[in-house]
């Protein structure tokens, strides 16, 4: 089934959002966070707080192999539902790796290539995020390769890892990412909006109410 999560780190859209029942967690980033400003551990364990069981990605913003190994071990103390994001990069590796050693749960963004999901599966993190929109923005169809990496999790049964279609800009994104089978589709607020708003649902509604109010009724049931 289909996961949607939300692509924000404003704790008043995800409150909107978690009460309608549709929302299955939330991915953030620097720049998400740098947005709202103010006391950003506060906010965070009040996001992770508000999601109760329900993942919760924080990013590193370290460099070095070695300080984002330390800065992803502080991030996961931060709540039991966070999951913490680090580039795909190969200077990265074995700190991915030992961090699953460790059983730090990761989601590794800034994927663009069917090879570059392929080590990451092999390596077992627990999600992977392949950036549609930044791929179409340098000529790269982003729904092939988000067709590549399902094909290629399925015929090798990598089970461990789910996809995170990320990297969402408009309607087209969101269908493609539905049509490839993608696990999760993570969603800035503006276009969850969007999607959930159509013209046609509103004329039928205002029709409905108008034809209605012909019967004179007062009160139903």
């Amino acid at each position: 089934m289909m996961k949607i999560f939300l692509d924000t780190a404003n704790l008043n859209d995800i409150k909107k959002w978690n009460d309608t029942g549709i929302v299955s967690g939330v991915t953030t980033n620097p720049s998400h966070l740098s947005k709202e400003g103010g006391n950003i551990m506060k906010l965070l364990s009040d996001i992770c707080l508000l999601m109760s069981d329900k993942p919760v990605s924080v990013e590193v913003t370290q460099t070095t192999p070695e300080d984002v190994y330390k800065q992803a071990k502080k991030i996961i103390t931060i709540a039991p539902n966070i999951v913490v994001k680090i580039p795909c990069h190969k200077d990265y590796l074995t700190i991915i790796k030992r961090l699953i050693e460790e059983g730090v749960p990761l989601n590794i963004t800034l994927i663009f290539t069917l090879v570059q999901s392929l080590f990451m599966c092999k390596l077992g993190v627990r999600y992977i995020s392949p950036f549609i929109g930044r791929a179409d923005d340098i000529g790269i169809d982003g729904s092939l390769v988000l067709h590549e990496i399902r094909e290629m999790i399925d015929l090798y049964g990598f089970e461990k890892t789910k996809i995170i279609a990320a990297s969402i800009r408009h309607v087209r994104h969101l269908h493609e990412a539905i049509n490839a089978g993608s696990d999760i589709v993570t969603l800035p607020i503006s276009l969850l909006e969007t999607v959930l708003s159509h013209p046609l649902t509103d004329h039928g509604i205002t029709k409905f109410l108008d034809d209605w109010k012909k019967l004179g009724i007062t009160q139903f049931p």
